[in-house]
């Protein structure tokens, strides 16, 4: 404590302290409801991410390395160690397009915090309420930090902040349920910072593995990996956000210091971070919105259908237009919520019907067009969808806020309703629903081990 109390970087001292005095404070209510709805979401995105390319190889890898059984492997059959866990529900987590995200930071947070929270409980024996401070702590902290390198657009810098925001949020996390001191979170802070890494490439890869990886994998294993060193006695420097060389002379594009404290225990990170409504890729969550309340308001069928124009933001657009991947694919999942009318985590991710003639024929009657206007329209990602039926009516639908975002959040009932649909095929229908009910009560469970049963297969 003296060591840290007597160096010259007051931000690091202040983040550090933040993380030290994690389990000491408590939270508002709404933000630990609100953290459940994110643990409880991820949790989802794990075991359905662990039936996919991702989860799988992540899990036939950890398999063969062993290990102390200290942490659940979530919809496996096995236990691991903790950063093996941790390393391997986060590649699940993000095996698809399933979890969450932060608009403003820039990242998936709960992809990488939350199997390192969860992980780092295990192995201390930890309660489910202090689970949730930890998950909480985690999104400030990589909120923040992403925030605090002024980055002019999503891919502006040379780094990626999917990379980067994870890692600090799954070392905070991890280091608070250690119960790291000031002195050990500053060790932890420098750390993590010559351990940030992290290219922006990760969009070329059609396997959904190396970005799995990206966005989940190396910040949580890394996180936990690094809580357990410091906390084991490794030592390290104390100013390592602020000074010259440090973390945001190498990241940063347009340095901001500020922002790694400005309202710290004030303004929670976790408040303004989106759960998706469809298990697709961020960019057109408001196109589908617009789709359905298209299809409920007029009752619209494909066979109505002469012409569809979507309008979408034109520097996201480039991420879904006419992708390889189901559930990445703006006009593939246009087509499928139309014939369907309505869309599934089966029906968004079965790459089949990319071929099926019904979908391509509709396909070809769909135009993404890119717009500028969207992309400096606030609340941001929204779309406008103009269909011309064979009837020459023209019925439009600006989706200004998606559903599950700060501005038109999903209420608990719709955030069970996703869960379940994703838990129920692999843990079946029971467990799955004494699963959510457990989760739904976290903070009244003594120690997070106890709800291992629920997470493994028989």
């Amino acid at each position: 404590m003296n060591q840290i109390a007597s160096a010259t970087c007051r931000t690091t001292s202040a983040v550090a302290e933040y993380i030290s005095g994690c389990l000491a404070r408590p939270l508002p209510a709404e933000v630990i409801q609100k953290s459940k709805c994110h643990l409880i979401d991820t949790v989802a995105a794990i075991v359905s991410g662990s039936q996919l390319k991702a989860g799988k190889v992540a899990a036939r890898f950890i398999a063969t390395l062993g290990g102390h059984n200290e942490a659940t492997v979530m919809g496996t059959e096995f236990v691991s160690s903790v950063v093996h866990a941790a390393f391997c529900n986060a590649m699940a987590a993000h095996a698809d397009e399933t979890d969450d995200s932060h608009l403003e930071g820039l990242f998936h947070p709960g992809c990488a915090i939350v199997p390192a929270a969860y992980a780092a409980a295990e192995l201390e024996g930890k309660s489910g309420a202090d689970l949730l401070k930890a998950i909480a702590l985690g999104y400030d902290i990589g909120a923040r930090f992403n925030m605090s390198l002024g980055f002019s657009a999503p891919r502006s810098g040379t780094h990626s902040t999917h990379s980067i925001g994870t890692l600090f949020g799954a070392a905070a996390a991890s280091g608070a349920l250690l119960n790291v001191t000031p002195e050990q979170a500053a060790f932890l802070l420098s750390y993590a910072t010559q351990q940030a890494s992290g290219v922006p490439y990760w969009n070329r890869d059609t396997d959904h593995i190396e970005k799995s990886f990206d966005f989940a994998g190396k910040g949580a294993k890394d996180g936990v990996f690094i809580a357990l060193m410091i906390k084991s006695g490794f030592t390290g420097v104390v100013d390592s956000l602020v000074n010259k060389p440090s973390f945001l002379s190498a990241f940063a594009e347009h340095a901001k210091p500020e922002e790694l404290t400005r309202e710290l225990g004030q303004r929670y990170e976790i408040m303004q971070a989106s759960i998706k409504k469809w298990c697709v890729g961020s960019p057109i969550q408001a196109a589908l919105d617009a789709l359905m309340a298209l299809i409920e308001t007029h009752d619209l069928k494909a066979d109505q259908v002469e012409k569809i124009v979507a309008r979408m933001p034109d520097d996201r657009l480039h991420i879904v237009d006419n992708r390889d991947m189901p559930d990445i694919c703006l006009q593939h999942l246009i087509a499928i919520g139309l014939l369907d009318h309505g869309l599934t985590f089966k029906s968004c991710h079965d790459k089949e019907r990319m071929t099926d003639p019904a979908v391509l024929k509709l396909r070809e009657k769909i135009e993404a067009v890119p717009d500028r206007m969207l992309t400096e329209a606030k609340p941001s990602r929204q779309a406008i969808l103009e269909v011309t039926t064979t009837r020459r009516e023209v019925l439009s639908h600006r989706t200004r806020a998606v559903l599950g975002t700060p501005d038109n959040p999903m209420s608990e009932d719709e955030i069970s309703s996703k869960s379940f649909d994703l838990l129920a095929p692999v843990l079946g229908d029971k467990k799955a629903e004494v699963l959510l009910e457990a989760l739904w009560s976290v903070e009244s469970i003594e120690d997070v081990g106890a709800l291992r049963p629920l997470l493994l297969l028989n």
